[in-house]
């Protein structure tokens, strides 16, 4: 299982693969690492593929001061765990939280990006209403800890179809979810405070993929379409039968779409 100390953090990842651009994903809340298994397997054949566990989750550390948590310093330690592993441009993928610290990885190593794939996220800001859910379900782990507020989230993250017809994914995506308490507040924390990234997007230019689950309900299609609208080279891919997990639900069909991007990344004037 590999580990690293970066800025002071101990940190795993899973890894697969060889070949350039490397691609590196970044999970959703409360999910690890884990989540990516079939993406590790799709792509592997073709290209490195690396995914960390963000502070908190996984493997890696979790500490108990919520302030150790913002979207600042996990897009930071993806830049130092590019470091260690001797990475210097990457395609960037993040899946709602994950999405998040991408819009942060943009902001402070844009030059380290051939590509972006941005699935089932949002540019913008909590507003009142979700940062006060956020407080109350960090309280809520703090009283009671993970185990009610996981069967809650699971109601919303994953689509009406899977939940229905796909039990194996919904116990999967539980156990994924089995992580440090203190990860749960510190992330909850740090998605409450992040910056609104609606103005970064008509600055990004590097290909970019908008992905999203047709049944999302947390970041719903037009939220996405919205997005891929406001970014100059991006494109748009609805995944069918996927909620807000669509890499976890339907793994094949967003294996490909990333696949699609990266070659994308990889044509002729592309610097990489």
């Amino acid at each position: 299982m590999p580990t690293a100390v970066v800025d002071g953090v101990r940190t795993h990842w899973l890894e697969a693969g060889r070949g350039e651009p490397a691609v590196v994903l970044l999970h959703a809340f409360p999910l690890h690492a884990g989540m990516w298994e079939p993406q590790l397997e799709g792509l592997s054949d073709r290209y490195r593929v690396v995914a960390p566990d963000l502070l908190g989750f996984g493997a890696s550390d979790a500490p108990d001061d919520p302030n150790a948590y913002s979207v600042n310093r996990w897009a930071d330690a993806v830049a130092g765990l590019l470091d260690h592993l001797g990475l210097d441009r990457v395609v960037l993928g993040g899946l709602s939280m994950g999405g998040y610290v991408a819009f942060a990885f943009w902001r402070r190593h844009r030059h380290r990006l051939a590509g972006l794939v941005l699935a089932d996220t949002r540019p913008g800001f909590d507003t009142a209403e979700v940062a006060d859910r956020r407080s109350a379900q960090a309280r809520q782990v703090a009283d009671e800890g993970t185990t009610t507020l996981i069967e809650t989230l699971l109601g919303g993250l994953l689509g009406d179809h899977t939940r229905a017809h796909r039990p194996m994914v919904v116990d999967a995506a539980r156990r994924l979810m089995d992580n440090p308490p203190a990860g749960f507040i510190g992330a909850l924390e740090a998605m409450k405070r992040r910056p609104d990234s609606t103005p970064d997007l008509a600055s990004i230019d590097v290909p970019t993929l908008v992905v999203v689950g047709d049944d999302d309900a947390v970041s719903p299609p037009e939220v996405a379409r919205h997005m891929a609208d406001a970014i100059p080279e991006a494109t748009l891919a609805m995944i069918p039968g996927a909620g807000h997990l669509s890499s976890f639900e339907e793994p094949e069909a967003f294996t490909r779409e990333v696949a699609a991007l990266v070659a994308r990344c990889q044509s002729p004037g592309r610097s990489h």
